[in-house]
């Protein structure tokens, strides 16, 4: 009675050992799992970044140079990408960057200057050009007093940009409906709205003292402002009006640029202007939003400026881009209109690498990974003891069955003991083709099975020879054990 509870103990024991055992197959699928999240991220980390363009005016120049250069992203397949959104106008564009529909946006800051805005590059400046006779006494900006200011209006902030040079130097615009050949108060100057074709014949009838466009000195507008303004003088010779006081503008309206315009920009013969004049004027910026990733402007500003010629081609505005001035790296992120610390980077060329990028993330991996580490090393050790322990339970279990085998005092005893002897090979059969079991073990098995056999023929032997039947032999689970074992091993 003893030896059969002890003999359901023991095999009872090898399912509950069974149940805390972690399969093979588990083992592969956290190891499969691993691998595919490794993969997503390196996937991830690799994939092109996206970044949304509001631009504005839609049919402007700017429009087609970003076009063309987020075209050109596309072709080479940088890892910076550009999604071109149009809007109707400037003040549109820079709107949606400062309500974060946009991650860049095309912006002139005496329009609207976004709260978030941060400088990436220069598009194009656009200078205050004033065109009068040279022979007359219009040479600077405050010798218009009590004039006729005739201006080529090109977008609608045009005059409050007038306006508030005419404000510094304590200047009022005169009445609109002031008539022609009326003189103008003191301390005022006349605003008149002209359309280009009618610049020559406002020079010639005197209805205008001199003209203003707001434009780049170097764009076909301004260029034919002063022609036309040429052309109406009677001597034919013109001049610019300079806006001294340049730095103290910008102190006031510090969204505005101090321009140079150089000698001879609007002809050579004779050369218009003989000398350069200084004038200020606004600016045409590629901003980004302060939380785009430096990594991602700073490559996006690379690439803009690297390929300027290319870009030329298709936008001969690109001609024009420039670097904002700064002289340091803290004077380029707390000047008047703050440049981005990623175009910063590139700027200093002090652009990030990759580890410098993943730093922070590749320590952490290291550290948590050596933590993680040591836990399947672990978790390795503790399932090769319960591989050990299973095993280990088998052996003591036919220990014992030997045991008891010599002192089994019937065949029925010894009967009930080989058919758990053949479980417990079967058992070990099934374990052998799920998991490797190591050579000394194998030779421990076999040798135990085959002893644990030898004492059951020696003991129905005896009791053959006392009258009981004497049935025959190894059973088959033993040699199915001692060939599947060998071919484990």
């Amino acid at each position: 009675m003893e030896r059969r509870q002890r003999g359901r103990i023991g095999h009872g024991l090898l399912p509950a050992a069974s149940a805390i055992l972690l399969r093979r197959e588990w083992l592969l699928v956290l190891l499969a799992l691993g691998l595919a999240a490794t993969a997503a991220a390196v996937v991830y980390l690799s994939r092109p970044t996206t970044l949304t363009v509001a631009v504005g005016p839609q049919d402007g120049p700017e429009a087609a140079l970003i076009e063309a250069y987020a075209n050109a992203l596309s072709r080479a397949r940088e890892d910076v990408r550009l999604k071109v959104v149009r809007y109707a106008d400037v003040r549109d564009s820079a709107a949606a960057l400062q309500a974060n529909k946009a991650d860049l946006a095309v912006v002139r800051p005496d329009v609207l200057l976004p709260e978030n805005g941060l400088t990436l590059a220069i598009l194009h400046d656009e200078a205050l050009v004033v065109a009068a006779s040279e022979s007359g006494e219009i040479d600077e900006f405050p010798a218009l007093a009590r004039k006729r200011l005739g201006i080529v209006v090109r977008h609608s902030a045009d005059i409050p940009f007038i306006t508030n040079m005419l404000t510094f130097y304590d200047f009022v615009p005169a009445a609109a409906d002031l008539p022609d050949g009326e003189e103008v108060p003191l301390g005022q100057v006349a605003l008149v709205t002209l359309k280009p074709s009618e610049v020559t014949a406002a020079i010639a009838d005197k209805r205008v003292d001199a003209v203003a466009i707001i434009a780049s000195p170097t764009s076909k507008a301004a260029g034919a402002m002063v022609h036309a303004v040429e052309v109406g003088l009677p001597d034919k010779k013109v001049g610019l009006v300079s806006v001294p006081d340049g730095d103290a503008i910008l102190q006031r309206y510090p969204e505005l640029q101090s321009v140079t315009i150089p000698a001879g920009t609007f002809g050579g013969r004779p050369k218009r202007p003989a000398e350069e004049v200084k004038t200020v004027g606004a600016s045409y910026r590629l901003m980004a939003r302060g939380t785009v990733s430096r990594v991602a402007v700073a490559s996006a500003t690379q690439h803009l400026f690297e390929w300027r010629s290319r870009l030329a081609a298709t936008a001969p505005i690109a001609k024009l881009m420039k670097a904002p001035d700064f002289d340091t790296t803290v004077a380029a992120t707390s000047a008047r209109l703050p440049n981005h610390p990623g175009a910063v980077d590139y700027f200093e060329r002090e652009q990030q690498t990759f580890l410098d990028r993943y730093e922070d993330y590749i320590y952490l991996l290291a550290f948590f990974g050596g933590t993680i580490g040591s836990a399947v090393a672990w978790l390795g050790q503790r399932l090769a003891r319960k591989r050990r322990e299973r095993v280990d339970i088998v052996l003591d279990r036919l220990l014992d069955v030997m045991r008891e085998v010599r002192a089994a005092p019937t065949m029925a005893e010894l009967d009930a003991l080989a058919i758990e002897v053949d479980d417990l090979v079967a058992d070990v059969v099934r374990y052998a083709r799920e998991r490797s079991i190591d050579a000394r073990t194998v030779s421990a098995l076999i040798l135990a099975v085959d002893g644990v056999h030898a004492a059951i023929n020696d003991g129905r032997r005896a009791l053959s020879a006392a009258g009981e039947p004497r049935p025959g032999g190894r059973t088959r689970a033993a040699r199915s054990l001692a060939l599947n074992l060998s071919a484990a091993e």
